[in-house]
């Protein structure tokens, strides 16, 4: 069975490897797939593991945990329940069966429509407006993300093929979509030049294409024209709501946008330097408009971040709970503006106020991969675990090509004692880092977020190699240095570990309470250099308590 097929209320599409509800897309590894396909030739027959193992892997020798990690995968996929399951079934000691019903589909039938946005070339005559093309192609992914019944690439996975010559074929299907579009800029004084091409990623053929020779003040049109033009090529409906999204714009003020765009630009490097330049391009933004809730939002994110990960200044804390209030104050209809808010309350330990943010967030924009990521941070942060695991999962789904919900959900797996579950969680999560590093070997966060998952996988060599690359590529960022220092603890270097967070804690990081309940540092809890490094972020803390 190799053409699509339901199984209950999913549909199978193997040419695709993704399975697709009335609400969920998720891609599935081809071997996985297969696993599946193997089960629904036969439903309601048991399966032994050996006769799985021959159909899948013929000819090749395959332990049975790469089995009982295609299961898993499957089950978390479809979100069945082992105890009651109502996909896949378990039998003791005889193997698996599929217990849904299996309708097999024509191979007319159409699939919902995909899109990635790739980052937009820049061909303006000083080359230097890159900040400009990546914002407009990022609001192009804004819109179109709001679209029920299209699914849109995220813009971490599009946008690393930014400067990469690769044929749109070869993105599509990495990417897992049908159709790419690709742009460009010419952008000089009061004019704009924006070209795109919508282009069909199975065959290479062009869909639709446009030129948009306008001035500047125009750009916001430009960008709701070419978002509906797309939703009209791939023949999606859209609704009111969507088309009002759409055309609402978000500051009069070009200046303040550019310094937005830049802001934007600079946050995405996730580190502390460049977030602090971001900060500078927000509040210049919100001079020139003291009206622009998404630069408010900026502001907030980029203080949260400071103050999480760079010192834990007060000044900082407080500036991210003025400046979400604010955003939601000019922009109650913002997804984006109550997911900051959301984490801006978490600083203060307004736990509850911050979990209705983020719940306001996710029914305002239910694709919004923030609402979920940072409400799974706040549960764990709360001892909540199960719901956690419920929110990092969402967060998976929503957004299939993030690594760090699956690495995250996998310690909690773990400390949980639901090992095989972490295991696959795992596996997920190094393997979408794998992928990652192949388009952006110097993606720092990448490799330390995948080496965490290999050492904990007992792959401590390759582990520690990418966590030596990582530290060689940012060796004085506070998060590298600690999350290093959890990878050297998981791998048995103690003094390498106990290193690396003195440098962290030197850099900036003086989140104590990292420390103390992190289980990937219990290795380090009674050494005599772990105790002193306690004392000390006790006494700093006491000294900015008496400061403020």
């Amino acid at each position: 069975m190799t053409c699509e097929f339901r199984v209950g209320e999913w549909r199978i599409e193997p040419d695709l490897n993704r399975i697709t509800s009335a609400d969920r897309t998720v891609l599935i590894e081809p071997k996985v797939l297969e696993v599946l396909i193997c089960l629904a030739s036969h439903p309601g027959e048991v399966f032994s593991k050996e006769r799985i193992i021959r159909t899948v892997w013929p000819g090749t020798f395959v332990s049975g945990g790469v089995l009982s990690y295609a299961i898993s995968e499957l089950r978390k996929a479809f979100g069945d329940d082992t105890r009651n399951p109502r996909i896949i079934e378990t039998i003791s000691r005889k193997g698996y069966r599929l217990i849904a019903p299996v309708t097999q589909l024509a191979r007319d039938l159409k699939s919902q429509p995909s899109i990635a946005v790739l980052a937009f070339s820049d061909m303006s005559p000083a080359q230097d407006q890159e900040h400009f093309c990546d914002g407009i192609a990022e609001e192009i992914i804004n819109n179109l993300v709001r679209v029920k019944g299209l699914r849109v690439a995220a813009r971490i996975s599009s946008f690393a093929f930014k400067g990469k010559s690769e044929d749109v074929r070869a993105i599509g299907a990495k990417l897992g979509v049908e159709t790419v579009l690709e742009g460009s800029i010419r952008k000089a004084e009061n004019q704009l030049r924006i070209t795109v091409q919508l282009i069909n990623a199975e065959n290479g053929y062009h869909l639709w294409s446009e030129r948009y020779d306008r001035e500047l003040k125009d750009v916001f049109v430009i960008q709701d024209e070419i978002s509906r033009s797309i939703a009209a090529a791939l023949k999606v409906t859209l609704s009111p709501k969507e088309l009002d999204g759409m055309g609402r714009v978000p500051t009069t003020d070009l200046h303040a946008y550019d310094f937005y765009l830049r802001g934007k630009q600079f946050y995405y490097q996730y580190k502390k330097m460049g977030i602090e330049f971001a900060l500078r391009m927000f509040s210049q933004a919100i001079e020139l408009d003291p009206n622009y809730a998404r630069a408010y939002a900026g502001i907030a994110n980029c203080c949260s971040f400071l103050y999480l990960y760079a010192g834990s200044d007060d000044l900082h804390r407080k500036r991210a709970e003025s400046a979400s209030r604010k955003a939601i104050d000019l922009d109650p209809e913002s997804a984006e503006a109550h997911a900051s808010r959301g984490v801006a309350l978490s600083l203060n330990g307004a736990y509850e106020e911050a979990e209705g943010a983020f719940e306001t967030a996710a029914r305002l924009d239910p694709k919004l991969f923030e609402a979920y990521y940072f409400h799974a941070r706040v549960a764990f942060v709360q001892g909540k675990l199960e719901k956690a695991i419920e929110l990092y999962e969402k967060a998976s789904e929503v957004q299939p090509q993030d690594y760090q919900a699956p690495l995250l959900v996998a310690q909690i797996y773990s400390d949980l004692g639901r090992y095989g579950e972490a295991e696959a969680a795992r596996r997920r999560g190094v393997r979408i880092v794998e992928g990652r590093l192949k388009l952006d070997p110097d993606d720092a966060r990448s490799l330390y977020m995948g080496a965490n998952g290999l050492v904990a996988l007992g792959e401590f060599e390759k582990g520690l190699e990418w966590a030596r690359q990582a530290l060689e590529l940012d060796p004085n960022e506070p998060m590298v240095l600690y999350n290093v220092a959890c990878i050297q603890s998981l791998a048995g270097r103690i003094e390498d570990a106990i290193d690396s967070l003195e440098r962290a804690v030197r850099s900036g990081l003086n989140q104590k309470n990292w420390l103390e309940h992190d289980s990937n540092l219990d290795a380090l809890r009674h050494h005599p250099r772990y105790q002193t490094l306690i004392g000390l972020l006790d006494h700093m803390r006491a000294e900015s308590a008496h400061a403020g």
